[in-house]
C-alpha cells in the first residue's frame, strides 16, 4: 500500500507538469452529489467529448463510468485518464476510493477555485450540475488540482477519530453555553464568572435557586457542591458565591429549571465520558507509528497536538518542502503588493484551523515552560519588546517553525534535540 501510494504521488507530480495542452490526457470532471452524479468528459486543448453523463451513486453506476471512460479513451486513442472531483462533505469518497483502488488517477479541486472559475467559462454566474463538471474539468486541465489522499487505515482511523473528538467538544461546548447564557444568567447571573470551577456544575445541579443558598448555613452548603477535601481557595470562592446569593437579582425559579439543568449536566457528563473514550483510543491507534514517541519529545507537544500533527501529515515524504507542510496548515505568509503600495504580511489562515490553533497553544507552553525555547523566544524579542502583539506574532513564527520540526522528525524517525532549535 505504501509503494502504492508513492507511485500515485508522483503520478500526481508528474501530471501537474503535463497536463496543460496534453493531447494525451482524458479529463473526466464529476459534480458529486449524494445520489445521482453528473460526468463531463474532455481534453486539456479544450475539446469537449462527452457534455453530460449522469451515473448512479452505486457499484454499477461506477463501473458504467469507468466503461464510458476506456470507451471514449480508445475511441480518441488517448493515452491516460485523469477524473476530477470537488469534496462535498463525504459523498465523494465512496467513488474516489472505487476509482483509486481500481488504479485509475483521481485528483480533488477546490472549492473556493471552483466557484471563482465559474464565472470565467462563458462569462455568467449561473449554475447548474452540467456546468459544474465541466468547471472541474476545465480546472483540472490548468493543473489546479490536488492529490487526493488516500492513506493507510491507521492514519484513516486517526483522522477519524480527530473528527470525532471535534464534534464531541462542540456539542459539549454547546451545552455549557446552554447552561451559562440561559439557566445561569436568569436564575444566578452572580454565579456566571464560578462555573468554569470545579464547583460550578454542583451548584447549578443542587442550588441554582440563590433563595435556597441564601436559607442555608454556609457548613450545609459546602458539601452539597463539594465532595472532597475543600482547600483554602476553594472555600474563599464559595464563600464568595453564598454571600451573592443573599443579595442576587435573578429570576424566580420555576419548576422546569431544575429539571433542564440536570439533564444538561447529564448530558455533559455522558460527553465527557465519551471524549475521554476516543483519547484514548486515539492513543492506541498513535502509538503503532514510531513518528508518535518523535512528536512527544517536542516540548510543548502533548498526545493531543502529537495526534493532530500525525493525522494531518500523514505520509512526511508526500511534502516536497517545508513551505508545503505550513500551507497545509495556514501559516504560510500572504500580503499585497501593488506599484509603491505593499502591506504587511499575514498568515493565510487557509488550512486546517484546529492543528493551527494546537500548534500556537504548544508554542505558548514551550516558550514559558522549557528553558531552551524561552532563550530563544527572549532573544526573537530582544529589540522589539515595545512594539504592539509582537508577542503574539513570535509565537505563531515559533508555531510555524515548531511544526517544520515535527515534520523534519517525523522524516527522520529521530528524537527532538535542543541543541538544534537556532538552526
Amino acid at each position: 500500500m505504501e509503494q502504492n501510494y508513492d507511485s500515485r504521488l508522483k503520478e500526481f507530480r508528474q501530471l501537474r507538469r503535463d497536463i496543460r495542452g496534453s493531447r494525451e490526457h482524458l479529463v473526466i470532471g464529476i459534480d458529486v452529489a449524494k445520489d445521482r452524479h453528473h460526468a463531463f468528459f474532455g481534453m486539456s486543448i479544450g475539446k469537449t467529448l462527452l457534455r453530460r453523463l449522469i451515473f448512479d451513486n452505486t457499484k454499477e453506476g461506477f463501473k458504467g463510468l469507468c466503461v464510458h471512460a476506456d470507451t471514449l479513451k480508445t475511441q480518441h486513442t488517448l493515452k491516460k485518464i485523469v477524473f476530477g472531483l470537488e469534496p462535498t462533505a463525504d459523498y465523494h469518497k465512496p467513488l474516489a476510493e472505487y476509482l483509486t483502488r481500481h488504479g485509475f488517477m483521481v485528483v480533488l479541486v477546490g472549492g473556493v477555485a471552483v466557484k471563482k472559475n465559474r464565472e470565467l467559462l462563458d462569462g455568467r454566474w449561473d449554475k447548474n450540475d452540467t456546468k459544474d463538471a465541466a468547471n472541474v474539468a476545465d480546472l483540472i486541465a490548468q493543473g489546479k488540482c490536488l492529490f487526493y489522499d488516500l492513506p493507510s487505515s491507521d492514519i484513516q482511523d486517526i483522522r477519524n477519530l480527530l473528527s470525532l473528538k471535534r464534534r464531541l467538544k462542540k456539542q459539549e461546548q454547546g451545552y455549557k453555553v446552554r447552561i451559562r447564557n440561559h439557566l445561569i444568567a436568569q436564575c444566578f447571573p452572580e454565579m456566571d464568572d464560578y462555573f468554569s470551577y470545579s464547583e460550578g456544575p454542583a451548584i447549578v445541579k443542587w442550588c441554582l435557586n440563590p433563595k435556597e443558598i441564601a436559607a442555608l448555613p454556609f457548613e450545609e452548603f459546602l458539601p452539597m457542591v463539594s465532595s472532597r477535601r475543600i482547600g483554602e481557595k476553594q472555600r474563599k470562592r464559595l464563600w464568595e458565591i453564598y454571600n451573592k446569593a443573599a443579595s442576587s437579582i435573578g429570576c424566580e425559579v420555576i419548576p422546569s429549571v431544575p429539571f433542564e439543568a440536570t439533564t444538561l449536566l447529564k448530558e455533559l457528563q455522558n460527553l465527557h465520558g465519551m471524549i475521554e473514550e476516543t483519547d484514548k483510543k486515539l492513543e492506541e491507534v498513535c502509538v503503532r507509528f514510531p513518528e508518535y514517541a518523535c512528536l512527544l519529545s517536542i516540548p510543548g507537544f502533548g498526545p493531543d497536538i502529537s495526534s493532530k500533527v500525525l493525522g494531518a501529515i500523514g505520509d512526511p515524504h508526500r511534502f516536497e518542502n517545508q513551505r508545503q507542510v505550513l500551507k497545509m496548515a495556514g501559516l504560510d505568509l500572504s500580503k499585497i503588493q501593488t506599484g509603491k503600495s505593499e502591506t504587511i504580511p499575514v498568515i493565510s489562515k487557509k488550512g486546517k484551523a484546529d492543528l493551527r490553533y494546537g500548534l500556537y497553544q504548544a508554542a505558548l507552553i514551550a516558550s514559558t515552560r522549557n528553558h531552551r525555547f524561552i532563550t530563544y523566544f527572549g532573544n526573537k524579542l530582544k529589540g522589539r519588546e515595545r512594539e504592539k502583539g509582537i508577542k503574539t506574532k513570535m509565537r505563531i513564527k515559533l508555531a510555524a517553525k515548531m511544526l517544520v520540526i515535527a515534520w523534519t522528525l517525523m522524516k527522520k524517525k529521530e528524537m527532538f534535540d535542543p541543541e538544534r532549535i537556532e538552526e
